[in-house]
């Protein structure tokens, strides 16, 4: 007689996965709870249920257990790629755990039931492959979009190269490089053949404090043998074009501002004897104060130095210092309520400044009021102060210009044919209420606008945002470009780039637009008290959108699956009505931010191609009115809640109005974005299709943080980032304002990435590019101080070259 076999005992191990799954299970059954209470996904409450009974059954020994997860898998791997498709990074977070899971639940079930091995030991292969080949495919990029059709290739305008290092052309004078904000190098020394060859040539140290809120935003320019420079304290430095060595500097003393430091870019000027004595001798030296540098400071002074010495220039300015007061006609306010931090536009004789305004302090901020002043002696040639158009030069004694007016506080343009400048404005402060805005304000905020260089006079404006009060204010410089009409003729066009993710492709000489833009219906929630919101905006749907408009709960990402979850849980409860909704009482999500989209930076073209070259970053914030007797306790209490600070939560008090704004970063409980990578792309654009030519990623999550935790890998998901890029005859765009400190170089035709150099530290400024009169070498230079969001700071200044031969 037989004896019945005993069965064999479960190994402790499978408990413990049993454990751990069942602990899974549970975390995803009750935030799949929450959020198909919300109205979101049932997925995760029907997984989670099914996990856990996996986990519970594996406990107990029964191969079951493994089996039913196995189904998990199988569904799971269904449901995400009806929601997100094949997307890369939509699949990670969903995917990747639950088949590290499954590799784990197939192995149990060939240790529990040995004869299932023809079932479990493919499962177990066919998902351990899969991760293998996803782990492996981390370093690629993704979400591309490939020039396949060859856009943009083909040189169609014949623009001169410029090959001679002692030529004028041989300059860039401008922060965009010309006066057209075009960004573009007509050189092609450094190509895509050789730019792996390319060397650091010489670095400078600014000895400039960087960090808090003093950052490194500056674009040199140069002129002749000198590359001229400004720290975020504005001292003024001239460096050798060939060596970096220093020639002089000049430090204007201004009050120390630990909150907000910046200057993007000094500006040139010749006198017209020195104009005069070039045009019968393009080499004639010039005297003192004859060839000028133009910058101002944070205390609101304009100087004018010799650009040979340094000297200041004693003849200009309305004081008996040497600068112009630019505080005249604000009235009174804070120290640093208002200041210049944009480098001065030229326009032919004069210099236009707007002014930096502080954001959301309160409605009687200083005037956005733009001037023009004598570039000979600094005196005030006219004003356009859009709150009272009748006042072109000083107010009356005792009056101002108009308080909380929209400003120009970024980089403009110019066309010296038309003599039109041509400037991106803000909101009105302070930015998310209106109730008291004038029609004025409304009429002007978050604009376009031409002015006549000489008189001030207003030629056009455009609006691409009506009644802002997401401070979506523009700030791109805009960039000019000649364009092909269809008819044989060209269109004087002008690209005005928005934090929207829009571009508004207008005719420069009537503002009229010259590609399709429809006024669409959007959210009409307001809060109690505020101004109505538009019936429409306007969308520019004739330009290609470069990033979606509008988020989705499938949208929402994370690293696991626990953090998508969050996210999306946190999702469903903001409220959130497409595009434009607007705050309230209520935590409101604000895509695609206050950030952008496109911002100060600016963007690239090439006019042989003109293929346009734009950046745009992805970030997200989440925020609501409190009223002002309770913000100061919220927003206490959000911080208190919030750990590591990973939503970096802070207020515009909004002084005037009846309530503060607060805001947030839209991250979740690791501190990454909770929306899907990219979070930042570099896109070509074909404007003689008006469509994509290809799209990559711009930059790793090198540098970064997560949960407090610095993270080193080189992973290409595409980074939020500042500054602008420049392109180059070569067939090149660099780039350097990334987070994780390289300068790239790219590939014109294709977006492949075809050279890098990591930094000592980030940059969120733009490079430019020069041939040095002594060498006739071609540089590349940039200005790093750090990334903005990295702890890395320095005072770098890095010019690099192809090897001398």
């Amino acid at each position: 007689m037989s004896t019945p076999s005993t069965p064999a005992p479960t190994p402790m191990w499978v408990r413990i996965f049993g454990v751990v799954l069942a602990l899974v299970g549970l975390a995803l059954l009750l935030g799949g709870l929450r959020l198909a209470t919300l109205g979101g996904s049932w997925y995760y409450l029907i997984a989670g249920l099914a996990t856990l009974v996996s986990g519970a059954l594996l406990v107990r020994g029964k191969a079951q257990g493994g089996l039913l997860y196995l189904v998990v898998v199988i569904g799971t791997a269904v449901w995400a790629l009806a929601e997100v498709g094949t997307a890369f990074w939509g699949l990670v977070p969903r995917l990747a755990p639950v088949l590290v899971l499954g590799f784990v639940a197939a192995l149990a079930v060939r240790s529990l039931r040995p004869e299932a091995k023809k079932l479990a030991m493919p499962a177990a292969a066919v998902q351990a492959v899969v991760l293998v080949a996803g782990a492996a495919s981390l370093t690629t990029p993704h979400n591309t979009i490939e020039n396949t059709a060859s856009k943009g290739v083909d040189i169609v305008n014949d623009i001169p190269l410029v090959t001679d290092a002692q030529s004028e052309a041989n300059s860039w004078k401008y922060y965009g490089g010309n006066a057209a904000s075009q960004r573009f190098a007509a050189f092609d020394q450094i190509n895509a053949d050789n730019v792996d060859q390319l060397e650091v040539a010489w670095t400078y140290r600014t000895g400039a404090q960087t960090g808090g809120g003093n950052e490194d935003q500056n674009t040199p320019i140069q002129v002749g043998d000198s590359v001229y420079l400004c720290t975020p304290q504005n001292k003024v430095i001239a460096l050798n074009a060939e060596t970096g060595e220093e020639k002089w500097s000049f430090d204007p003393q201004a009050k120390e501002n630990k909150w907000w430091s910046r200057c993007r870019g000094v500006a040139y000027y010749e006198m017209p004897a020195l104009q005069q004595a070039k045009a019968a001798n393009p080499q004639a030296p010039a005297g003192k104060c004859e060839a000028r540098i133009i910058t101002t400071d944070k205390q609101a002074r304009m100087w004018a130095l010799d650009a040979q010495t340094g000297e200041i220039c004693q003849s200009f300015g309305d004081t008996d210092k040497g600068y112009t007061d630019l505080s005249v006609g604000m009235g009174e306010y804070q120290d640093f309520y208002y200041m210049p931090t944009s480098q001065p536009l030229v326009a032919d004789d004069r210099v236009v400044i707007g002014g930096w305004v502080w954001d959301g302090k309160k409605t009687e901020q200083p005037s956005g009021v733009v001037r023009a002043y004598n570039l000979v002696d600094g005196t005030l040639d006219w004003a356009w102060d859009l709150g009272n158009a009748a006042n072109t030069k000083l107010p009356a004694d005792g009056e101002t210009y108009t308080k909380g007016t929209p400003n120009f506080w970024s980089n403009g343009s110019y066309d010296a044919e038309l003599d039109q400048v041509y400037l991106p404005l803000g909101n009105a402060t302070p930015d998310f209420w209106g109730a008291h805005r004038t029609p004025e304000m409304n009429e002007f905020s978050t604009s376009m606008v031409a002015l006549d260089a000489k008189t001030g006079k207003l030629a056009w404006k455009y609006q691409t945002l009506h009644m802002d009060t997401w401070d979506y204010d523009n700030g791109t410089p805009p960039t000019l470009m000649d364009l092909p009409d269809g008819k044989g003729g060209m269109n004087k066009a002008l690209v005005a780039a928005t934090k929207t993710h829009q571009l508004f492709l207008l005719d420069r000489t009537n503002g009229q637009p010259l590609a399709e833009v429809q006024e669409l219906p959007v959210s009409q929630a307001t809060m109690a008290g505020d101004a109505p919101a538009s019936a429409t905006q306007p969308f520019s749907t004739g330009m290609p959108q470069v990033a979606p408009m509008e988020l989705s709960e499938a949208d929402m990402w994370g690293a696991t699956m626990f953090d998508q979850l969050y996210c999306r849980i946190k999702f469903k409860q903001l409220n959130y009505e497409g595009p434009y909704t607007k705050l309230t009482d209520k935590m409101t999500l604000i895509y695609p931010g206050y950030y952008g989209g496109f911002n100060w930076g600016g963007h690239a073209f090439d006019p042989r191609t003109n293929m346009y070259f734009v950046n745009d970053m992805r970030m997200p914030q989440i925020g609501f009115l409190a009223p002002q007797d309770q913000a100061a306790d919220m927003l206490a209490k959000l911080k208190a809640e919030d750990g590591m600070h990973k939503s970096a939560w802070a207020t515009h008090v909004q002084e005037g109005t009846p309530f503060q704004s607060i805001r947030g970063a839209f991250n979740s409980f690791l501190g990454l974005p909770c929306h899907q990578p990219s979070w930042g792309n570099l896109t070509a654009i074909d404007m003689n299709t008006k469509s994509i030519a290809w799209q990559v990623p711009l930059g790793t999550v090198a540098g970064s943080q997560m949960a407090g935790v610095t993270v080193d890998a080189t992973i290409p998901v595409g980074m939020p980032s500042l500054s602008g890029p420049i392109t180059t005859a070569g067939g090149l765009t660099f780039f350097a304002g990334s987070m994780d400190r390289y300068i790239r170089a790219f590939d014109n035709k294709t977006g492949k990435e075809v050279w890098k150099y990591r930094m000592p530290v980030g940059a969120q400024a733009t490079p430019m590019s020069y041939l040095s009169p002594e060498s006739g070498r071609q540089f590349v230079v940039v200005s790093a101080g750090g990334a903005r969001m990295t702890p890395e700071k320095g005072d770098y200044v890095i010019a690099f070259a192809l090897p001398k031969q």
